[in-house]
């Protein structure tokens, strides 16, 4: 079987038209994948995928990748066991969350921070850590969606820049299938149809 390259992510999909990411292959894929920029998966027609990303790239559930014939494939962030931390009401105040999120990154536990609970992968002695802080530790299988630290290769979208290189490289605008975008960016006049002169076959 042919195996498709995919060495191109656009984060969130952003720039694609709602009706192609409606239409793109599936992909589900667990954080210990997702973290690696090197990995093979079989996507929901059944394709072999070889995906190749710059090297400290973490894929998210939401983004798409794009394969070398063009081909659009959704990520999804898959179930898998994680620990669900919540603080106790009878016994704490929602600040335990914060210090444990303190003596969770101090060992670099990779975490999943949400207004009201904390997610990690399993582990019996951090869960009795967290307990013995008065924690509520609970398991479940849910998506997992780690910090990705303040250099990670990207975050959750955030419309703002703050120097430096372009945080999602040259990867936002593949010509064949960017949908019109209003947003401004400075220097870049976005509303031009995108008749580039470089050749793309259509």
């Amino acid at each position: 079987m042919v195996m498709l390259t995919a060495n191109k992510l656009m984060p969130r999909g952003g720039g694609l038209a709602p009706v192609l990411l409606k239409r793109a292959a599936t992909v589900e894929l667990d954080w210990d994948v997702r973290q690696k920029s090197r990995f093979d998966a079989t996507d929901s027609q059944g394709r072999q995928l070889g995906v190749f990303l710059p090297r400290g790239t973490a894929v998210r559930g939401g983004d798409v990748l794009v394969a070398e014939d063009g081909s659009l494939v959704k990520v999804i962030a898959a179930k898998q066991p994680v620990l669900v931390i919540t603080h106790c009401s009878e016994h704490g105040t929602p600040f335990d969350l914060m210090r444990a999120a303190y003596h969770l990154g101090n060992r670099h536990v990779p975490i999943e921070l949400q207004p009201d609970h904390l997610k990690i992968e399993p582990d019996h002695v951090l869960a009795g850590m967290l307990r013995s802080m008065h924690l509520i530790v609970r398991e479940a299988e849910e998506a997992f969606e780690p910090e990705g630290g303040a250099y990670g290769a990207h975050g959750a979208g955030h419309g703002h820049s703050h120097g430096g290189s372009a945080p999602l490289g040259p990867v936002l605008h593949p010509d064949a299938y960017a949908a019109p975008h209003e947003h401004e960016h400075p220097g870049h006049d976005h509303t031009h149809s995108h008749g580039h002169p470089h050749g793309h076959s259509h």
